[in-house]
C-alpha cells in the first residue's frame, strides 16, 4: 500500500489494511514518518520515505491558491519519491499494489514490476463524461499558459522515462481497477460510473476505541459538533460565529474542533455549554450528536451519513463543494458557503434540520444502504480476488 501524509488519504485505508493483515497477508505500507505509528498499528510493515508535500499539520496557505499551485507539488513529490521507493522495495517485489489516488509513484512501480494495481479512492471517482463536464473546463485556461504546458510536459516525460505511454490525465484519473471507499450516495452521477472498474464498498470504519470516547453531558438536549476536518481549520472568525449561533440555544451543547492553527483564546469568553478542542474522536461524538457542522470532506460526510446525523456543510476546498451539493441534494444537509455563514443563517439551518422528521427518515434509509455496501470485509474480499 502506498499513500501520502494526509489524514483524509490515510485514514480511509487503515481498516482495509488491518483486515488484510488479520487474514494472514503480508502487507507493507509506504508512508512518510508522520503517519508511521498510525500505520504500524494495523500490523502492516511500514516503509518510510521522505515527502516534500506540506505535512498534515501545515498551514492551509502552504498549498497555494490556484489549480497549478495545488497539482504541481504532487508531481514534484512523486518524482523525488520514486527513487526512494525503488530502493525501499529492492528485491521485495509484491504480488499486488494498493494505492491512494494521490500516490503517483505506486502506479509507476506497479508498471515496472508487472503486477496489478488497485486504487483505494477516498473520494469521488470519474464518471462517463467527467472529462468533458469537469476536467476540460477546469483546465482550459491553465493549459494555455507556459506554466501549465511545462507541468504537462514534465509529467509526460516522467511517465515515458518509466515506460508508460499513457497521457497524464487518464494516468491520474482513470485507474484500471478501483475500490471506492465512500458510499455510493456521495458519488455524483453514480449511474454513469463504470462499475466494471469502480466498486463502491462504502465506509470502512473499524473500532475507534483507541481514539477515545465522548458522552453527551447531562442536561444536553441537543449536541452539535463543529469540525472543518484536519487541513482547512484556520477559521477563528467562523468558530466565533458558531459559538454565537449555538451557544445561546437553550438545551444545546456545542463541541468545537478547531485544529492546531487556532488558539482557543481567539474565540473569546465561552458559555459553559461550549467545549473547544484541537482534536476530538469524531465518530464517537457523532454517535451522540444531533447536528454536524462540517467542511464536507469525504471522510466527514460519510461519517455523518453512517451515524444518521443531519449536516450543515461549509466546504473549504477541492471535492468538498461537490460533496456539500450532494448532501443537500439527498435532503440531509444544508450547503452554506463560508461567506454566507451568519449567526442567523446557521441557527435557522440547524433548527430546520434537527426538527424535520423527513430528514431523519432519509438519513436512516441511507444508513441502511451503506450497511449493505460491505465496507471493510468486502474491500478485502475483492483484493483477495485480485490476488488470485
Amino acid at each position: 500500500m502506498f499513500s501520502i501524509a494526509a489524514h483524509g488519504h490515510v485514514n480511509p485505508s487503515l481498516e482495509v489494511i488491518r483486515e488484510l493483515v488479520a487474514r494472514g497477508h503480508r502487507v507493507t505500507y509506504a508512508i512518510p514518518p508522520a503517519f508511521a505509528e498510525k500505520v504500524a498499528e494495523t500490523g502492516a510493515e511500514v516503509r518510510t520515505w521522505h515527502s516534500t508535500l506540506p505535512g498534515p499539520d501545515a498551514d492551509p496557505e502552504a498549498w497555494g491558491s490556484t489549480l497549478l499551485d495545488n497539482v504541481e507539488p504532487f508531481l514534484d513529490d512523486a518524482i523525488q519519491a520514486l527513487p526512494q521507493l525503488i530502493e525501499a522495495y529492492e528485491g521485495d517485489r509484491p504480488d499486488l499494489v494498493l494505492h491512494d489516488i494521490a500516490s503517483y509513484p505506486a502506479r509507476v512501480l506497479a508498471h515496472r514490476w508487472g503486477v496489478p494495481a488497485i486504487s483505494l479512492s477516498p473520494n469521488l471517482v470519474a464518471w462517463d463524461g467527467y472529462e468533458q463536464e469537469v476536467a476540460e473546463p477546469m483546465w482550459e485556461e491553465p493549459k494555455k499558459t507556459e506554466r501549465g504546458q511545462a507541468y504537462y510536459a514534465r509529467f509526460q516525460s516522467w511517465l515515458e522515462e518509466n515506460g508508460i505511454t499513457q497521457h497524464p490525465d487518464p494516468f491520474v484519473g482513470r485507474p484500471a481497477r478501483s475500490l471506492v471507499l465512500i458510499p455510493k450516495a456521495l458519488q455524483p452521477h453514480a449511474d454513469r460510473v463504470d462499475e466494471s472498474v469502480h466498486t463502491f464498498v462504502g465506509a470502512c470504519q473499524g473500532d475507534r476505541a483507541a481514539e477515545g470516547d465522548w458522552r453527551r453531558p447531562a442536561g444536553a438536549e441537543k449536541v452539535v459538533l463543529v469540525s472543518l476536518g484536519s487541513a482547512f481549520t484556520k477559521q477563528p472568525a467562523f468558530y466565533r460565529t458558531c459559538v454565537r449561533a449555538f451557544g445561546d440555544l437553550p438545551g444545546w451543547h456545542t463541541v468545537l474542533q478547531v485544529g492546531r492553527h487556532v488558539d482557543p483564546a481567539e474565540l473569546g469568553e465561552l458559555p459553559p455549554n461550549v467545549e473547544v478542542h484541537a482534536w476530538v474522536p469524531q465518530l464517537a461524538v457523532l454517535r451522540e450528536a444531533d447536528l454536524f457542522v462540517t467542511h464536507a470532506g469525504a471522510g466527514g460526510s460519510q461519517e455523518g451519513l453512517a451515524t444518521a446525523t443531519p449536516m450543515i456543510a461549509v466546504p473549504q476546498a477541492v471535492d468538498q463543494f461537490g460533496n456539500a451539493d450532494m448532501l443537500q441534494g439527498l435532503g440531509v444537509a444544508r450547503h452554506l458557503p463560508m461567506e454566507d455563514t451568519t449567526v442567523d443563517g446557521l441557527r435557522e439551518a440547524a433548527l430546520a434540520l434537527v426538527e424535520d422528521p423527513e430528514v431523519a427518515h432519509r438519513l436512516k434509509g441511507i444508513q441502511a444502504e451503506m450497511a449493505e455496501e460491505g465496507g471493510t470485509r468486502r474491500a478485502a474480499d475483492l483484493i483477495e480476488e485480485a490476488l488470485g
